[in-house]
């Protein structure tokens, strides 16, 4: 190959690369904008949901380890929390060893509507994937899933759900799954 070719290689493949990185951002970008837009008429936001979402797999976490498992600032939590505990989908509860420390639980409430919520958020799947083959979902969660591994291992004491390895080593794994 000549020394032109393989620049132009370079070249392509870091348009690649960006594209790729663009296409992620941007894909992300109108995803949490439509659903938003989705979830409206429920009277709730996506940020809510995600909160009512991760509460469903640990219910009664401290208010803190929420707010760094979602990655969130924790006084943006609290006003997150502030407006579900208004609204009747979780309570706080002041810790038993620690007075400081508050954990969050959802209530009945929350649980009932939680079976609404991830039936709307079916639908919207359904409606995003419209025309992917299953093949195509499958390649495209397997090289996410890597991608997520991949910087993971970059952030230490960064963390996944358990439920995310399982998935991924069901449809092939990522990577460290194969």
């Amino acid at each position: 190959m000549s020394r032109r070719a393989d620049v132009r290689r370079q070249d392509r493949t870091l348009h690649e690369e960006l594209r790729f990185g663009y296409l992620i951002h941007d894909v992300s970008r109108l995803r949490r904008t439509l659903f938003d837009r989705w979830l409206s008429p429920l009277g709730i936001t996506r940020s809510q949901w995600w909160v009512l979402a991760f509460l469903s797999r640990r219910d009664g976490m401290p208010q803190s380890e929420l707010a760094g498992e979602l990655d969130v600032g924790k006084v943006a939590l609290g006003a997150l929390v502030d407006r579900l505990e208004s609204a009747g989908f979780v309570r706080r509860e002041t810790s038993t060893i620690d007075r400081r420390v508050k954990h969050i639980y959802l209530t009945p409430k929350a649980r009932d509507w939680l079976d609404e919520l991830r039936e709307r958020s079916r639908e919207f799947n359904r409606l995003v994937l419209d025309g992917i083959s299953e093949q195509s979902i499958a390649a495209a969660i397997r090289t996410l899933g890597t991608i997520k591994e991949n910087l993971l291992t970059e952030l230490p004491g960064a963390t996944t759900f358990p439920e995310d390895a399982g998935a991924l080593k069901r449809i092939g794994g990522g990577a460290r799954h194969k």
